[in-house]
């Protein structure tokens, strides 16, 4: 008898996932991979000793420490009998023990081990809303408050709610996340591009949305959110306060949920400010925009990517619209695991002037900030003093995204191989130096343009040289395609 045929092949499988694309784990970071098994197992088999991992923002990975009061606070509710050896309070501090006290009394069973409610625990939902209202100056309900394991379950639970049909679009930034293009393409929906003006340090036009929302709707997209990423994922711009009031503007005048991807700011002449915030300040209320607010533990001084913690908090949305996101959440029983619960409210609520681990935390956090601010200013001197590329500022998040004038010879041996320039460039770079970073092609950007993204995060100590090798090879790679 014939042997069957085998029951799932590349071509019946779903073609939303064929066609879906997540380039920071793309094909650079798995060549990258394949060199660093070559080195582990024949070193000095290539050009350099190590794999310098600049494609993805996971901060402890490279070196940052955790803060100890949200460690402290996450080992103790981990393991409660901790709480009653005196040793404890030789080794955690007492605000930590005391926290980790009153976070077990909220949770089922006092353990983190079992589910939580679908939404997450009422009471870290509650101290979260607190930390909002506190750091917005306007109340938050913690009935609007979805904890999440990370940002990416909220984008796909508000892309399920919003997108019907490929005849449903989706504003989005380009460059953007990835995140973003790959959930509106697998659930079925059209992204509706819009350009960030580079020449501008990556500014956001109010008339570039009026375009594009425009064009979309004359071929019969109806667009039914708009997505903010501030600062910008890879571009690192943060929003000037007045940009973020034309932006509310816009998606209440034009019927837009206003879908808020926040993140950190550590430039000491721009401040973070919440799209909750602005909205609450021009005086709207839940009523006269939706918004969805998502932040991630994984981002910002914290860098707890691994953890898997994360919130949106979903306003505007009517009370039978809200029970539909519930109805979707309880398919994964609890939203969000418990560790990463505790670790939002920590990052929402941490220690405060007058607390015990206050001076401690505060120093770990500005030092990660400061070492952040002074990274990010080392590489982008560095890309700016190289033969043929532009960078601009970063003023929050973790990346930067230089832009690379290629010789044309690059771009006719890039085309040889079947490869976009910036994808051959950071193949050759990787090749020659083993630092990853990632092609600018897998973000999206204007045509004609080529980029990298890198991230700011190997550890300070190492810049100066992750930099002299990215100046070698630069000078090398152009020598070679100069026309």
């Amino acid at each position: 008898m014939d042997s069957a045929a085998p029951a799932v092949t590349i071509e019946s499988i779903n073609p939303k996932v064929l066609g879906c694309d997540y380039a920071i784990r793309g094909e650079i970071a798995s060549h990258a991979q394949r060199l660093q098994h070559e080195l582990q197992n024949k070193p000095g088999s290539h050009p350099f000793n190590e794999i310098l991992y600049f494609n993805v923002g996971s901060p402890q990975s490279l070196g940052q420490k955790a803060i100890t009061f949200f460690r402290e606070v996450l080992v103790l509710c981990d393991h409660p009998p901790l709480l009653d050896k005196s040793e404890t309070h030789a080794l955690f501090s007492g605000d930590a023990i005391a926290r980790a006290r009153q976070i077990l009394d909220v949770i089922p069973g006092r353990t983190t081990g079992g589910y939580s409610d679908t939404l997450g625990v009422k009471g870290l939902r509650d101290a979260v809303a607190a930390g909002i209202g506190s750091r917005d100056g306007f109340p938050a309900n913690p009935d609007d408050v979805f904890l999440t394991d990370g940002a990416t379950p909220a984008v796909h639970i508000i892309m399920q709610l919003l997108i019907r049909s490929e005849k449903d679009g989706i504003l989005c930034p380009i460059p953007q996340y990835p995140l973003y293009s790959a959930s509106i393409f697998l659930h079925g929906g059209s992204l509706v591009p819009y350009y960030l003006d580079e020449s501008t340090g990556w500014g956001l036009e109010i008339a570039e949305l009026k375009k594009q929302l425009d064009d979309a709707r004359s071929k019969g997209i109806t667009v039914r959110a708009l997505v903010v990423i501030n600062p910008g994922n890879p571009t690192g711009q943060v929003l000037a306060k007045e940009n973020q009031k034309q932006i509310v503007e816009f998606c209440k005048n034009e019927g837009l949920v206003l879908l808020a991807d926040e993140d950190n700011v550590y430039v000491d002449d721009k401040k973070f400010n919440s799209f909750k915030k602005i909205a609450r300040s021009m005086g709207y209320e839940d009523e006269d925009l939706c918004l969805v607010s998502i932040h991630s533990v994984s981002k910002g001084y914290y860098g707890e990517c691994g953890k898997r913690g994360g919130y949106m908090e979903v306003t505007g949305f009517g009370k039978e619209v809200k029970e539909q996101i519930c109805k979707v959440a309880i398919v994964n029983l609890c939203f969000s695991n418990i560790s990463g619960q505790i670790l939002v409210s920590l990052v929402m609520n941490p220690p405060k002037v007058g607390d015990e681990s206050y001076e401690s935390f505060n120093a770990e956090k500005q030092g990660i900030l400061s070492s952040l601010a002074r990274r990010a200013k080392a590489l982008e001197d560095a890309f700016n003093g190289l033969e043929g590329v532009t960078c601009n500022k970063a003023e929050g998040a973790m990346y930067l995204f230089p832009r690379l004038h290629l010789p044309q010879k690059a771009i006719e041996a890039a085309k040889a191989v079947d490869a976009a320039p910036d994808m051959f460039y950071a193949r050759c770079l990787l090749d020659a130096t083993g630092i990853v970073v990632v092609p600018g092609s897998g973000f999206g950007q204007e045509p004609g343009t080529w980029h990298i993204r890198c991230t700011i995060l190997p550890q300070e100590e190492k810049i100066p040289g992750i930099i002299c090798r990215l100046q070698a090879f630069h000078e090398a790679f152009m020598q070679q395609f100069r026309d």
